[in-house]
């Protein structure tokens, strides 16, 4: 961990949508809150020709409309925000636009650390960090933040992280999951590791199977050309779930510092079974969504969104293994799709039921214990108990589950919601690398969804078509039935 704050924070793509939608706000409410260190500036670089007065007007612009009715709390935090905010057109390809870049990046950062957040495609990322290190701007007192996806197989994943690496050392590389800055999946760490009630039976004698989610409502929105060509297991499934699989089945970390929980979580990654062969027809299912209605509105498919022919998947339903001690046996149900009937991140954890019911005469009311992390759209935990139903009855004690609610937002009333950005610009800051994604964890990942897409490929695997405001093709629902289990809907 680099104990020293940035004193710049350079944003390449700051006239881009991820900046204007996500990495502004998150600046403004870290000002807010006081947490943007006091010496640190800011500087928007992009291609896009524009002044100093242009962009901060673009950029207040942009915070107003995005703020919500308590504005006049937030007009001194903009106010100093953008004060601190410069921008720069840039092209890294000439010398000259180069040579003014760098003269300004070293008189803005003086004697302290510079951040360099790569919010552009990541087929740029390989040019701009080659252009940074011809400018002599990769030193140790340097970090570079970046986007998902890198690559869009295990190949070109290689491929891009070694021409990172030519110019940055690994510790020098933040790569972002931003599912990894939401407060709810930090939960989960602490959750795990700082209640003495759960480590013990979190474990395959205990648990039957593990469930995750990670639903969305909309379609092709605005990414028709970038999704066409990832699909959701490569959009989802290679980060944001598999991230949330680790998190989950992983040990305890030694500490917790960048180094100890990256490890336990390519532990996790490593010991996943292969799904290939047959066992991608068994083991996996993909659907892509046709005409249907979300929220009782009428909506199109896929293709008509699309306007072509497409054999991409826009659903991924898998049952994963974890070959070791802690997890042989227990199935991990993993789905994430487009237009489902709701938009839903979480995380459902059933315990096998108990050996033996004293209960005789309502054996068939009792059900297993089940731990439910639900993520978004609101953090909420509940643990699903047996309880007495209130009265008197001759036959005995009459059973029904019950839950024991934890409502985050009700629990910390008052307590602002943060946008996932704030916790990964905070830490990439300070230089704290424990929320962002080690290039080995990110190749471990990429190797075990290629496997998949070469079963589909070997089986002639396409998508199945499902209505949109299901959830996902009936081949999904027998990837669980098929077990004994089902889908928690």
């Amino acid at each position: 961990m680099n104990a020293r704050p940035a004193t710049l924070l350079v944003i390449f793509g700051a006239t881009g949508d991820l900046a204007q939608r996500m990495l502004l706000p998150s600046l403004l409410g870290l000002e807010r809150d006081g947490l943007l260190p006091d010496r640190l500036a800011i500087l928007g670089a992009a291609r896009t020709e524009l002044t100093r007065h242009e962009f901060r007007s673009q950029a207040h612009e942009l915070l107003v409309q995005q703020l919500d009715d308590d504005r006049e709390d937030w007009t001194e935090a903009m106010d100093r925000l953008l004060s601190r905010i410069d921008y720069l057109p840039v092209d890294l390809s000439s010398e000259a636009s180069l040579d003014t870049f760098t003269a300004d990046v070293d008189q803005r950062r003086g004697d302290g650390d510079v951040l360099f957040h790569l919010s552009t495609a990541p087929s740029w990322y390989p040019a701009i960090c080659s252009g940074l290190a011809r400018a002599g701007l990769n030193g140790e007192n340097a970090r570079v933040m970046m986007e998902k996806p890198i690559g869009h197989d295990l190949l070109s994943s290689m491929e891009i992280n070694d021409c990172i690496g030519q110019s940055f050392a690994e510790q020098q590389i933040y790569r972002v999951d931003h599912y990894l800055g939401k407060e709810g999946v930090q939960n989960l760490l602490a959750l795990r590791f700082s209640n003495a009630l759960f480590e013990p039976l979190w474990n395959s004698q205990h648990i039957e199977q593990v469930q995750i989610t990670v639903a969305e409502t909309v379609g092709l929105e605005d990414r028709a050309g970038y999704y066409d060509e990832y699909g959701a297991m490569r959009d989802m499934v290679q980060n944001h779930v598999l991230q949330l699989l680790c998190l989950t089945a992983m040990e305890p970390p030694a500490r917790f510092d960048p180094t100890a929980v990256r490890n336990e979580k390519l532990k996790v990654l490593r010991s996943l079974r292969p799904i290939d062969g047959r066992e991608s027809e068994s083991c996996s299912a993909s659907g892509q969504y046709s005409a249907g209605a979300i929220d009782g509105e009428a909506v199109p498919g896929y293709l008509d969104e699309l306007g072509r022919d497409s054999d991409t998947e826009t659903f991924v339903a898998l049952r994963a293994h974890i070959d070791n001690w802690r997890w042989s046996g227990v199935p991990f149900y993993l789905r994430t799709g487009k237009r489902l009937p709701k938009r839903l991140t979480e995380i459902y954890i059933r315990f096998r039921p108990v050996p033996h019911s004293i209960f005789q005469h309502d054996r068939s009311s009792i059900k297993p214990n089940a731990l439910i992390i639900r993520l978004q759209p609101e953090e909420h935990i509940s643990l699903c108990l047996m309880n007495k139903k209130p009265g008197l009855d001759r036959d005995g004690v009459q059973l029904s589950q019950v839950a024991l609610d934890l409502d985050r937002h009700n629990a910390f009333d008052g307590v602002r919601r943060r946008m996932a950005y704030e916790r990964l610009y905070l830490d990439a800051i300070d230089g704290n690398g424990t929320l962002f994604v080690r290039r080995d964890e990110v190749e471990a990942a990429w190797q075990w969804v290629d496997t998949i897409f070469e079963g589909w490929k070997a089986n002639d695997v396409t998508p199945r078509k499902y209505p949109a405001g299901t959830w996902g093709p009936s081949s999904a629902v027998v990837l669980s039935e098929r077990h004994g289990h089902s889908w928690r809907e």
